[in-house]
């Protein structure tokens, strides 16, 4: 009788223990801009990577700039656009992106701030592109499916026209902070370097230490990725965050066991407590490389949302979770932690697409490896 009390007694001290609520204790908390929402567009690529510069930028010159996140988007449009028209229509085209293609984007049309391209028409508050987005693909179909196969020779100066009516005319030259300035020479002045970012992924269908085009549907541009063991890209991460770098991320939010507004993502080892998870603590899944390969090709890991990694904490059993900015806004009734939600080791081992660093943030034996 009294060692079935203390089986009893035992079950339930564990019972509690796995209910117990979040308790995170700071360990790295970097610098980064307010949080922001996106609107009502899938520029989560644009949003994140901006965050990100906007961090370098802080690190570089102890600057505060609020960057232009339309600039990019304005600039990266007309180049899906060619994408698309030039690929016949067997192509990508969506709103989606990827951290690389604002680093394109920067390297050849330069950084403007916020408050000179904000992508808002007179009235506007808020981002929205769902028309634009269905004008576009409704132009580019019938340019692609012109019936006499001739492409018009005006479709370039068509996409333009939408940009400008939906998003606005380019920058060529402006005044910041009393000082006269073109997008390349205010680009000089923040002392980002797009050359120095490097974009790391972790497959096993690839080899390890080589540079590999990342086949995923948001890889429009088809950037180029260094590919290291699961262990390595993690290392990276911990090692940029420990020495003052943030970290861009590509992820995959479509899990249960994703929720901004309780503000935790997790891996729990029983799926049974995955809705449980998202309010107290419960032993999550060992995440092995082979592990997320599987995820990744069975579908169960897709590339949906770009964030910003900021920080770690640890919970009160010691977990070690990262920090992620996102780009949904501040509303408490829809987000938690101010717009950060908290990834768990576990879930940032599996549902990590990939990351972008800049390459000082590398751990010298990974750089070594990469020849970096």
């Amino acid at each position: 009788m009294k060692q079935f009390l203390l089986s009893l007694a035992i079950l339930f001290t564990l019972n509690l223990t796995a209910q117990e609520a979040y308790k995170f204790t700071t360990i790295t908390d970097l610098e980064t801009t307010p949080v922001i929402s996106q609107g009502i567009t899938g520029t989560c690529w644009s949003f994140s990577s901006t965050s990100f510069l906007e961090s370098e930028i802080m690190r570089l010159t102890g600057k505060k700039i609020d960057l232009s996140e339309m600039y990019q988007v304005r600039n990266t449009y007309p180049l899906k656009a060619e994408n698309f028209i030039m690929r016949q229509g067997k192509a990508q085209f969506s709103e989606g992106g990827l951290a690389h293609d604002v680093m394109n984007s920067v390297e050849k049309y330069g950084l403007v701030p916020e408050a000179v391209f904000d992508g808002l028409n007179t009235g506007e508050t808020t981002h929205n592109h769902a028309e634009m987005v269905a004008v576009l693909e409704a132009m580019l179909k019938t340019y692609v499916d012109n019936p006499g196969r001739k492409l018009s020779k005006k479709w370039r100066t068509a996409i333009e026209g939408v940009l400008d009516a939906y998003i606005g005319k380019n920058v060529t030259n402006f005044t910041f902070e009393e000082k006269q300035y073109t997008p390349q020479t205010f680009l000089a002045m923040t002392k980002i370097q797009p050359a120095d970012y490097v974009n790391l992924s972790s497959f096993t269908h690839v080899p390890f230490y080589s540079k590999f085009i990342l086949n995923i549907p948001d890889n429009w541009s088809n950037g180029s990725f260094y590919n290291v063991p699961l262990d390595e890209m993690m290392a990276t991460i911990d090692n940029a965050l420990e020495n003052g770098f943030t970290v861009e991320l590509d992820c995959d939010v479509s899990e249960k066991t994703f929720s901004s507004k309780d503000g935790v993502a997790v891996i729990p080892e029983i799926s049974e407590n995955n809705i449980k998870a998202l309010q107290g603590i419960y032993p999550e899944k060992k995440i092995t490389q082979e592990y997320r390969q599987e995820e990744f090709e069975n579908y169960n890991t897709t590339d949906d949302h770009l964030m910003h990694i900021t920080g770690m904490l640890r919970d009160q059993h010691g977990t070690k979770y990262y920090k992620v900015k996102n780009s949904w806004g501040t509303d408490e009734t829809r987000v938690a932690n101010g717009g950060y939600v908290y990834f768990s080791e576990g879930y940032m081992r599996l549902k990590a697409i990939s990351v972008t660093v800049h390459k000082d943030a590398l751990p010298k034996n990974t750089a070594s490896k990469l020849n970096l």
